[in-house]
């Protein structure tokens, strides 16, 4: 087998997302090993994940995606210093559990290669296409912005979009969420809530976005950046982390349990 996956972990399957730092090491693990067992048949990967408890709540305290606050500048500054040594240390985590089931990985943290926010940040995508033997992984990372805002976040949701819109062979683009099996036609926890198999950005959901913790968009933006993404690429899917060899299950027979993004 052969072929280019692009993988999104979200920050609320790979870690707790209301404690400061703190890992889900279960579902770390079972999603190296299913990752493990793609590159094992061949495919290539690239990996992106998301902040959680990592990013979240310091970003959240400090206004950190309004940008720069002239009242609150040094706590801003040195909250932006401690998100992205975090940020490192999580993505340290997700390696390290890759390489114990042996694959070698190699990080490229969003601060050090991208200026801006949103889908149409800077920043070249094509170093994601020139590595061989090892698997590239970025994530959402708080970005210098060159205007007067001077640093915003920058969602692994627009990452993302440009790798799989940019880089030339992408089959498969996956996003592995934590709390449900798939888009649901209502917030996940309610009762009543039902799987949609296929959802298009023209069919409407009552989707929930929790402001409180999420700096980010939640699940609305892996929405819209899937729905634009699926103009692209055939094979688009939102999954169940908790579940991830559903993932060899889609790569082995086409289809699985999930959501697949449809064209709108």
């Amino acid at each position: 087998m052969s072929g280019k996956i692009v993988i999104k972990l979200g920050g609320s399957l790979i870690t707790d997302k209301r404690t400061e730092n703190t890992v889900n090491r279960e579902a770390v693990d079972r999603v190296a090993e299913a990752i493990a067992e793609i590159v094992n048949l061949g495919y290539s990967v690239i990996l992106v994940h998301g902040a959680g408890s990592f990013g979240h709540i310091l970003a959240k305290k400090w206004s950190i995606d309004d940008g720069a606050n002239p009242v609150i500048s040094v706590k801003q500054r040195e909250a932006i210093a401690q998100i992205r040594t975090n940020m490192i240390e999580l993505c340290s985590i997700l390696i390290k559990s890759l390489e114990e089931y042996g694959i070698t990985c190699r990080s490229f943290p969003p601060s050090e290669w991208a200026t801006g926010t949103g889908k149409t940040f800077e920043g070249d995508i094509s170093i994601f296409a020139k590595g061989t033997g090892f698997v590239p992984v970025t994530f959402g990372d708080v970005v210098d912005i060159n205007d007067s805002r001077e640093f915003g976040i920058l969602s692994g949701d627009d990452i993302m979009l440009r790798l799989a819109n940019e880089i030339e062979g992408v089959s498969h683009v996956i996003f592995l969420i934590g709390d449900a099996p798939g888009i649901m036609d209502r917030p996940p926890g309610r009762e009543g809530s039902i799987l949609l198999e296929r959802w298009s950005p023209s069919d409407e959901v009552d989707s929930e976005h929790n402001e409180e913790i999420d700096v980010t968009g939640g699940i609305r933006l892996k929405m819209e950046r899937a729905g634009e993404i699926a103009q692209n690429v055939d094979d688009v899917w939102i999954i169940d982390g908790r579940s991830p060899s559903r993932i060899l299950e889609l790569l082995n027979s086409g289809k699985t349990v999930g959501t697949k993004i449809m064209e709108s």
